[in-house]
């Protein structure tokens, strides 16, 4: 096994975004590892990270399904539906980064391409943005 996949495994394995810097440095190209924490109205993640290709490991922690999907901010609002519980995502079509459609309890991926700006990832299945279920990110270059 190659040096770099026994690092990264051994990061999925065991948490360790040592692993993951380490691999980076011998490959600048590839994408940053960012950690995601989803469970019922609540989603964890970083405050800010560097601008280009960002990997998502996401981790539904349940019970319910959820989705992420990942919204550049232009304004200070995001527009909801007429239900008054979940944002209009036509609306959000131009600004939207990246989305996982609804998934089990488990550990999911999603890779994104993300400029410097303001972001939010969220959950926008029924009721639960409105529940809190978002986060803020800011995006440097």
């Amino acid at each position: 096994m190659p040096v770099c996949l026994a690092r990264r495994v051994g990061w999925l394995l065991a948490g360790l975004p040592l692993a993951v810097a380490a691999c980076s440095a011998d490959q600048p190209d590839q994408a940053r590892h960012v950690r995601v924490a989803e469970r019922d109205f609540h989603i964890s993640a970083p405050k800010a990270v560097s601008a280009g290709s960002v990997h998502l490991a996401i981790a539904n922690k349940g019970p319910d399904d959820h989705e992420l999907i990942v919204v550049r901010l232009r304004g200070k609002r995001l527009p909801h539906r007429a239900d008054g519980l979940t944002l209009d995502e036509d609306a959000l079509e131009r600004d939207i980064a990246g989305a996982l459609e609804p998934a089990a309890p488990g550990g999911h991926e999603l890779s994104v391409n993300l400029k410097p700006g303001r972001y939010e990832l969220l959950c926008n299945m029924y009721g639960h943005y409105a529940g809190g279920m978002h986060t803020r990110l800011v995006v440097r270059s």
